[in-house]
């Protein structure tokens, strides 16, 4: 256990978390909406410090990452832990588990560990991933610095709720990210994921701003965020707030965790959504968790430059 960075005393023994957009006032021996950081004496700790749940090599495809050096592996870890609750969540196992079963689970790694291991297997990067990495910050901050100095980059796959201050102080490390665009409206965000939307998009131009390379997925869910005219606003904030060269992932829903009320996407709407992205002046939209190729194309002449199958 280790004490947690970004946290300001309050009266009563009281803390406010300043790591994410919900900024939790925690009383003593209560934890934030994360579950992974509890006030202890009026001191913040976090609970999850050099505790991994997942350690696995990935192709840097499957963060999804299909500009940042592809063809390459990704060393793609994770502890415990998730501000967010969205009841479609596709690892919820691991990342719900601070809310249904205790914290001790997993494996002790240090920093020092994970960077050895990313170098033993010759990968290219270090993702944060299939929790969410905000909430531990602490130990993915460290084990960055080490894999920076070793030349290794880092990438976040993220819901984009971080508060600025912590983008901040990883900006020096971090290399690229992928956050997920639940939905481009408020009350999905409020009703779906306990959250709201405009943290996420503002954290986005913070992003493109700070010079990372940056991404963007949407999982497209049957009646909840599949409207077109709900798509075409997303698309035209990618095209206009980061840029027309930002690569847009349309991901197919499998029903799962709490939403099993829902058939999968229809195939025809992710590629309706890919038209609108393409449309609004997209250059990139992938369809993912789909059979089938994922082709990068050069917007000007329309020659296939990458041609990628299995993502």
């Amino acid at each position: 256990m280790q004490e947690a960075m970004l946290y300001e005393k309050l009266s009563d023994n009281k803390v406010r978390c300043n790591l994410c957009a919900h900024h939790c006032v925690i009383a003593d021996g209560r934890r934030g909406v994360c579950r992974v950081r509890e006030n202890r004496g009026g001191v913040l700790y976090t609970l999850v410090f050099g505790r991994t749940i997942a350690q696995h090599v990935d192709p840097v495809e499957k963060k999804p990452l299909y500009h940042f050096y592809p063809g390459s592996s990704a060393f793609s870890i994770a502890t415990p832990g998730c501000n967010f609750r969205c009841q479609w969540c596709q690892n919820w196992q691991i990342s719900q588990i601070p809310s249904e079963r205790d914290l001790e689970f997993g494996r002790e790694s240090s920093p020092e560990e994970i960077v050895a291991s990313a170098e033993e297997m010759d990968c290219r990067s270090i993702a944060y991933t299939y929790t969410e990495p905000t909430v531990f910050f602490e130990y993915a901050l460290q084990i960055a610095r080490l894999a920076s100095r070793r030349g290794i980059a880092n990438i976040y796959v993220t819901n984009g709720y971080m508060s600025q201050e912590m983008l901040d102080l990883f900006q020096p490390y971090l290399n690229a990210a992928n956050v997920d665009l639940k939905a481009f409206r408020n009350e999905t965000y409020r009703r779906y994921v306990g959250a709201g939307l405009r943290p996420v998009l503002d954290n986005m131009i913070y992003m493109k701003r700070l010079g990372i390379w940056l991404e963007v997925t949407t999982l497209v869910i049957p009646g909840i965020n599949d409207d077109s005219d709900e798509l075409r606003d997303a698309a035209r904030f990618i095209v206009h707030e980061l840029g027309p060269d930002t690569p847009w992932h349309i991901s197919r829903f499998f029903p799962g965790y709490k939403m099993t009320d829902r058939p999968p996407t229809p195939i025809p709407t992710l590629y309706r959504a890919q038209e609108i992205g393409l449309q609004e002046g997209l250059h990139f939209v992938y369809v993912g968790n789909v059979d089938g190729e994922a082709v990068t194309v050069c917007p000007q002449c329309l020659r296939p430059l990458i041609i990628r199958n299995g993502f």
